[in-house]
């Protein structure tokens, strides 16, 4: 509390007075405009808020073939879409690879067993599938009635 003791607002105020008349003529032009900058720059961050804008939705419109068009060309599309599936897939599947490839490196250099990892890995995978496969033949199967059963 002793700095409390040794600030004096009288003096700040007066010292504030003496500089403000030594300034010259133009003061009044300065200290309003310090004013104004001050006054926009608070009204600025008052209306701005630490929430970001929403980002605004991505429109993706529906095209459809022509009304006129023949079997060739939609057969000719299908194939064409079907082809860059199958690169992608491919370049994908490449890509994995490496990545795996490199992981594995990894595991041996740090004396780990990665074949037998991978066989787990490739176990649980395996298990996995079956029991979405067999979810999904159970959704399929239309319900027996009580008598059936």
């Amino acid at each position: 509390m002793n700095f409390l003791r040794n600030v004096n607002p009288t003096g700040a105020i007066a010292d504030f007075r003496t500089v403000f008349r030594e300034a010259g003529g133009n003061r009044w032009r300065f200290a309003v405009l310090a004013a104004m900058v001050t006054f926009g720059m608070f009204s600025v961050m008052a209306q701005e808020s630490w929430k970001g804008p929403r980002a605004r939705p991505e429109i993706i419109y529906i095209t459809s073939w022509r009304a006129d068009r023949t079997e060739a060309e939609t057969q000719a599309f299908i194939k064409e879409n079907q082809r860059r599936k199958d690169e992608e897939a491919r370049l994908i599947a490449e890509q994995q690879k490496v990545g795996q490839d490199m992981w594995k490196t990894l595991g041996r250099v740090s004396g780990m067993d990665v074949d037998k990892i991978a066989a787990q890995a490739e176990a649980e995978r395996a298990k996995a599938d079956a029991q979405a496969r067999a979810k999904a033949e159970a959704l399929v199967e239309p319900a027996k009635s009580p008598v059936e059963r």
